[in-house]
């Protein structure tokens, strides 16, 4: 169970249309003390009923990361408690055990995020491979790219999910990447996005002739924007769910979760429930609180190295890239 979840948003980053990693790992450190007092005051204990400190290790921000993990060592010496490192991908695959009901062993997982696309094969807690994932871009710096050249702000992939609702998905047709097995690609589908636009709707290439006009594709955003984000979404949705129904079928398995901070895509969301009905699979999706990077998935996560006795010694180093 988790007692508390508390999140400290960052919007410092939203007039600079993402995320600055310097200004990132300033706020970590205003934040991270108000955070955990907050955190405690919610669950209703004390910094000494903790059984272990976990932290998120790797990958992401290097900047953040070391302030959480000097954080976390720092709790660690000072309580006289273990401490775990936890893998943040892992985390989010984690968050489908937080409640009920939970997948069963093994399970497949579609982890999309905005700096990962991946299948996981999820044996035990502990016990987890890649066996797809992105060979250049992930799926959501495609919906946050296309809403920037759409000129919506940041972050834009849910405002692509906003007005996908009232759109047409059939309206505009973007190619589908051929990318054999499991592994996804997103970059050929942000050019053809992005040609698209340039030519306000005339083609997917580049082709100086059908270039347009600022005015001309400013006009045709404006008058086509439901049906533009609609169409977008998805084809990366679809690019998503084809090669996970390729995976189920590989592996045999029926127990199919989604997790990241792109699993909280209503579009997604829905054509992932779907699919499970045709397939009879049993899908799992996290709650909209665990969708998103969160504590919560670090302290599941956290749990179950504890009950494994996987503990980190003080000479653990955070890293910006790290395998499985």
């Amino acid at each position: 169970m988790i007692l508390s979840n508390f999140i400290a948003n960052q919007t410092v980053h939203e007039k600079y249309g993402g995320v600055v990693p310097e200004l990132a790992s300033r706020a970590h450190m205003q934040n991270i003390v108000p955070v955990v007092d907050v955190a405690l005051k919610e669950a209703g204990v004390e910094l000494q009923d903790v059984d272990a400190i976990a932290f998120t290790q790797a990958p992401g921000l290097i900047g953040s990361l070391l302030v959480g993990g000097q954080f976390a060592k720092s709790l660690s010496m000072a309580l006289n408690k273990p401490l775990i490192a936890v893998h943040h991908m892992q985390a989010h695959v984690l968050a489908n055990l937080i409640d009920e009901p939970r997948p069963s062993f093994p399970f497949l997982c579609l982890t999309v995020s905005g700096g990962h696309t991946q299948i996981v094969l999820c044996e035990a807690p502990n016990k987890m491979k890649v066996i797809g994932e992105t060979i250049d871009d992930a799926a959501g710096e495609a919906f946050d790219k296309s809403a920037k050249l759409l000129g919506l702000p940041y972050p834009g992939g849910p405002l692509i999910d906003k007005y996908a609702k009232e759109g047409n998905a059939t309206r505009f047709r973007f190619p589908e990447p051929q990318i054999p097995g499991l592994d996804f690609s997103f970059s050929g589908l942000k050019t053809s996005i992005l040609y698209f636009l340039q030519n306000a709707g005339t083609s997917l290439v580049y082709k100086e002739e059908f270039r347009a006009t600022d005015e001309e594709r400013k006009t045709f955003i404006e008058n086509n924007l439901a049906d533009i984000c609609a169409s977008v979404q998805h084809r990366i949705v679809t690019i998503l769910l084809n090669k996970l129904k390729k995976a189920a079928s590989e592996t045999g398995i029926k127990d199919i979760c989604l997790a990241g901070g792109v699993s909280a895509n209503s579009g997604l969301r829905s054509a992932f429930e779907e699919a499970g009905k045709k397939h009879k699979w049993n899908t799992y999706v996290p709650a909209f609180q665990y969708c998103t990077d969160n504590a919560g998935m670090i302290a599941i996560t956290g749990y179950y190295k504890f009950l494994d006795g996987d503990f980190s010694d003080l000479s653990v180093q955070s890293t910006a890239r790290a395998e499985w």
